[in-house]
């Protein structure tokens, strides 16, 4: 296919979340044809499942220019920039209105099952890039199709696959038999058979991230409530306890995520959640009606009703199978990107803006952005995600000097050092050089929870 006619075929964009209905967005804006392929039955399915849940970013801070500039003349109001959607908010006044000004260009029920080079597996080298990319999406109603694409944008997200609570990244023996009493998303307890399901219960909490601050806070009010009396967590970490393990609190530039570690260190604090450190699940094993958690070097932690896994996401890469992606090994994430982003760094809770130059892959004209892009690193924003494709879509529209041009500045946590899995903070001097960082905080003691056992041990 010769290059004028590959610049008349659109471009392929996976998802119909917030990163890919901004860049079907920047894509109008550039004048290029978008498709965007949603495999749920409706747009942002992934959000509307975490509908309950309240993002820790602003209004001001969740919604993309050249999205807003579409949406301007259809009356659309903007939301009061100063206030904190939840995920149904974010659907219902933002990201739908959108696919609505998008129409056609959006499709429904379309799961993408494989991308390739138009007559070229993996292997072949003969003329390559010169040939258009190949989409396979099977729709809802059991039809398939083949499309061309001049490039491919996926921005299909993780949020399909959560991670398992097994500390070695597999499920914990047991795992699977006991998945019934097992969930792996934030409990909607407004919801009143979800509430039922863990009200005057103990409720075992496996993560150190967001989700799991957003549980045990939960957690924490329908204990203190007229029907969750007997309701109890248990906060299982990896780690240790550390001044950063509740996140930036009052330091960070984002203070609605701040508040939301301090509310789940003050269920902790109030005694509606104790902390269990330097626990990797090995097994979960059945005890009558209950479950015990079963970690690595034996431990055994006294029953619970229900266990709920908040340990991260994963991306899908089957479907890009026969593209030649250059991925970090460790994080599955775009070998540029990937230093920027590795939890097992120091850093200072952030990234700096970034776009086609670290979103790359040895496959000209594919990226992966959004959430997808970072693998399994947990640290992503959404002004990332608009910053990305932005880029991206500069790229693609040969504009090469505004793709490589930083449009963004990202808040900071407040706190320092990596969220690695299995390293333990240890205790030091103050720098002078001029960096941003206090000194590493000391563990903390909470209760009768002892810390976790050092490196290796």
């Amino acid at each position: 296919m010769n290059t004028t006619a590959a610049e008349q075929l659109p471009v392929v964009v996976i998802g119909a979340g917030p990163a890919g209905l901004a860049a079907a967005a920047h894509l109008v804006d550039r004048g290029l044809e978008p498709l965007v392929l949603e495999a749920g039955a409706q747009v942002s399915a992934a959000v509307r499942e975490w509908s309950h849940v309240r993002l820790f970013s602003t209004w001001g801070e969740v919604t993309d220019p050249a999205a807003e500039k579409l949406l301007a003349p259809t009356g659309w109001v903007k939301p009061d920039a100063a206030t904190y959607p939840t995920g149904g908010d974010w659907a219902e006044q933002y990201l739908q209105p959108l696919a609505d000004v998008l129409g056609d260009k959006v499709r429904l029920g379309a799961r993408v099952t494989g991308v390739s080079r138009s007559g070229r597996d993996r292997i072949v080298d003969a003329d390559r890039e010169a040939q258009p990319f190949t989409v396979y999406v099977a729709y809802a109603d059991r039809r398939e199709e083949r499309i061309l694409a001049r490039a491919v944008i996926d921005a299909s997200g993780t949020w399909a696959i959560p991670s398992p609570a097994g500390g070695d990244g597999l499920p914990a023996l047991g795992e699977r038999a006991a998945a019934d009493r097992i969930s792996y998303r934030v409990p909607d307890l407004k919801d009143s058979a979800v509430r039922a399901r863990y009200a005057g219960k103990r409720t075992a909490v496996i993560g150190s991230g967001a989700s799991a601050f957003t549980a045990l806070a939960s957690l924490a009010d329908l204990a203190k409530s007229e029907d969750g009396n007997g309701t109890h967590a248990t906060w299982i970490l990896r780690r240790g306890i550390s001044g950063s393990t509740f996140g930036g609190g009052t330091a960070d530039q984002l203070p609605a995520r701040g508040a939301l570690g301090l509310a789940a260190k003050a269920a902790v604090d109030e005694g509606h959640a104790d902390a269990v450190t330097g626990f990797r699940t090995d097994a979960i094993e059945h005890d009558g009606e209950q479950l015990v958690l079963v970690a690595e070097n034996g431990r055994r932690l006294d029953p619970v009703d229900e266990v709920i896994v908040l340990t991260g996401f994963r991306p899908d890469l089957s479907f890009l199978d026969e593209l030649r992606l250059g991925l970090d090994e460790r994080l599955q994430a775009p070998v540029e990107l990937a230093p920027l982003i590795d939890p097992n760094q120091h850093s200072c809770g952030t990234v700096y803006p970034h776009g086609v130059k670290e979103l790359s892959h040895p496959e000209e004209g594919v990226y992966l952005v959004g959430m997808k892009s970072y693998g399994r690193a947990p640290t992503f924003l959404v002004l990332t995600g608009y910053e990305q494709v932005r880029s991206v879509v500069a790229a693609i529209a040969g504009d090469h000097e505004s793709a490589e041009r930083v449009e963004l500045v990202l808040p900071e946590t407040g706190v320092c050092g990596g969220a690695g899995l299995f390293d333990q903070p240890q205790t030091g001097e103050a720098t002078d050089d001029g960096g941003c960082c206090a000194p590493t905080p000391a563990l903390i003691q909470l209760g009768a929870t002892s810390p976790a056992p050092s490196c290796g041990s």
